[in-house]
C-alpha cells in the first residue's frame, strides 16, 4: 500500500508466467469512485506503470484519466471513422505527408466545429452528438454541391 491509497501488484504475459512468476511488471492500481456521475460503476480501477505517488498522485491520475479517453476518441474518429480505411496518403516526400496529415486533422476539427454549432443551436451537449453521423451528414452534403475547380 502506498502514501495516497494506491498500490503495487504485477501483471503478467501470460497463465504461465504468472504461475511460475516470470516477466511480471510492477505496476500501480489506483481504486477510485466517481462521485456524482450517473451510471456509474461502483469502483474503477485504474493501472499504471508510473509507480511513485509523489510524481503522480493517485487523485491526479484518476481526475485525468477522462481527458486521455476522449484523446482516444478523438483518434478513434480520425482513423477509423473519417478516413473510412479507404484513404491513404498517398504523397512522396516527408514534407507532403505532413501537409496531408494536417489536411485531415483540419478537416476533423471542421467536423467537430459543425457538430459544436448544431449541438449550440439545438441546447444539447456537443459530446452528445455522434461523429459518425455527423460524417455521413456532411459527405451527403457535400454531394448535392457543385464541384469547384482546384
Amino acid at each position: 500500500m502506498l502514501s495516497d491509497g494506491s498500490y503495487l501488484s504485477r501483471i503478467y504475459p501470460s497463465q504461465d508466467t504468472k504461475r511460475k512468476r516470470l516477466k511480471g511488471i510492477v505496476v500501480r492500481v489506483i481504486e477510485y469512485q466517481l462521485e456524482g456521475v450517473e451510471d456509474a460503476e461502483p469502483l474503477y480501477r485504474l493501472v499504471t506503470t508510473m509507480i511513485d505517488p509523489h510524481d503522480a498522485p493517485a487523485q491526479e491520475l484518476a481526475a485525468l484519466y477522462p481527458q486521455r479517453r476522449e484523446i482516444e476518441l478523438a483518434f478513434d474518429e480520425f482513423k477509423t471513422h473519417m478516413r473510412g480505411g479507404q484513404i491513404v496518403l498517398r504523397s512522396k516526400t516527408p514534407e507532403l505527408v505532413e501537409q496531408e496529415f494536417y489536411g485531415m486533422m483540419l478537416a476533423h476539427r471542421a467536423v467537430h466545429s459543425l457538430m459544436n454549432e448544431a449541438a449550440l443551436r439545438q441546447n444539447l451537449d456537443p459530446d452528445r452528438l455522434s461523429f459518425s453521423h455527423s460524417i455521413r451528414v456532411i459527405r451527403r452534403k457535400l454531394a448535392a454541391m457543385p464541384a469547384l475547380s482546384p
